[in-house]
This record gives structure tokens, C-alpha cells and sequence, in this order.
């Protein structure tokens, strides 16, 4: 059995496909996902998966440079959001990088879409809670 902290087998797979600038997006459970992107959806009930907890658990594994997130995230719902640059904070302290973190209205964050490798769904119901990470190297 795998050791590490993440157990999905195929974001375990997405993440070790991705090369660098590539994009997944990690959504909430009402985001549109594009017909084309691979889908990769955990959502069990309201909540479970959470948001947070789904972030936490790729972070663990991935290696980011970029962050996208609509500008709806902070004003709409701005204690997931302030968790969320909690998170990415913590990950630059332990890779010792910094991330770009750039945001886009709602709209454009759709469209931004459908560029990633995959769509990661959460059973969260919390407003605009998405982000869209772009990969990063470890060297």
C-alpha cells in the first residue's frame, strides 16, 4: 500500500503526468467542468470532501509556481479564502518558493478552465471556492 499522504489513485497519477506549467483545477462541487478535461471527481455529499482538505492533500505531492482564483473567492467568501493563502503560505515555508498568486473574475476563471490536465471536484458548496494551480519545478 502507498505510503505517502495521498491515496487517490488517479490524482496520484495526474500529478506525477504533470509537467512544468501545466494546470489542474481543484473546484468546488457547482463548478462547470469542460466536456474535454478529465474529470476526477471526489464529491461525496455537501462538504466531504472539503475544499481545504483536498488543496492540503495535493500540495503534499505537487510541486506549484502559479495560482489562479477568481476575485469573487475573497469578497464573496473570504474565510475559505484567507484558509486557502494560509495553506499556499505554509507550502512556500517548506519548499522555500514562492508562488505567483494572480486572480480573474469569475467568468475568465471558467474559461481558464479548460486548459487544465484535469478537474479535481470537491463536495464542497462554499461560493467560488477554486483555484487553479500551474506546476511548478522541485529544482
Amino acid at each position: 500500500m502507498k505510503k505517502s499522504t495521498l491515496l487517490n489513485s488517479e490524482i496520484a497519477y495526474l500529478v506525477s503526468t504533470l509537467g512544468h506549467t501545466d494546470e489542474i483545477t481543484i473546484c468546488d462541487a457547482g463548478l462547470p467542468i469542460p466536456d474535454h478535461v478529465t474529470r476526477i471527481d471526489l464529491a461525496l455529499t455537501h462538504g466531504v470532501p472539503s475544499f481545504i482538505d483536498t488543496v492540503r492533500v495535493i500540495l503534499t505531492e505537487s510541486q506549484i509556481e502559479g495560482v489562479v482564483m477568481a476575485e469573487e473567492f475573497a469578497q464573496v467568501s473570504p474565510e475559505l479564502h484567507q484558509a486557502l493563502l494560509t495553506e499556499l503560505e505554509l507550502e512556500q515555508s517548506r519548499c522555500g518558493k514562492r508562488f505567483n498568486i494572480s486572480y480573474v473574475c469569475h467568468e475568465d476563471f471558467k474559461q481558464r478552465t479548460h486548459q487544465s490536465k484535469a478537474v479535481v471536484r470537491t463536495g464542497e458548496c462554499t461560493p467560488y471556492a477554486n483555484v487553479i494551480f500551474q506546476a511548478g519545478v522541485v529544482f
